[in-house]
């Protein structure tokens, strides 16, 4: 059973940073993509930013390009998200997911239904 847990999430100012990590459990993950999400209230689900497990190939919503930036930790089995320069925008819950299936170029890899996995949820909130 595959799980995903978030953590990290919390209120910070506009123009702070805050890092989010995914710790991914119940499979070995090497020939995964992780990728992070986010849905503010009233919006639709979003994609962030994903990497695939293996050589660390990374793609990034427009919207966060030069501000936030994926990676992982092979030793700690953990994706991170590290959020630079945060905006009131960027206030939403932020979820991990994760892809078994293969696929052909990670930056099509950019709806909730290319995913299998989810974790929970962590709440982001960035005040003005």
């Amino acid at each position: 059973q595959v799980q995903l847990v978030e953590s990290g999430g919390g209120l910070v100012q506009a123009g702070g940073s805050l890092t989010l990590s995914c710790a991914p459990s119940g499979r070995t993950f090497s020939n995964y993509v992780m990728g992070w999400f986010r849905q503010a209230p009233g919006k639709e689900r979003e994609f962030v930013a994903s990497i695939t497990w293996r050589g660390g190939i990374t793609t990034y919503a427009e919207s966060v390009k030069g501000r936030f930036s994926i990676s992982r930790g092979n030793a700690q089995n953990t994706v991170y998200l590290q959020m630079n320069s945060l905006k009131p925008e960027d206030t939403a819950v932020y979820y991990c997911a994760a892809r078994s299936r293969v696929y052909e170029s990670i930056a099509d890899l950019t709806r909730p239904n290319d995913y299998d996995y989810w974790g929970q949820g962590t709440q982001v909130t960035v005040s003005s």
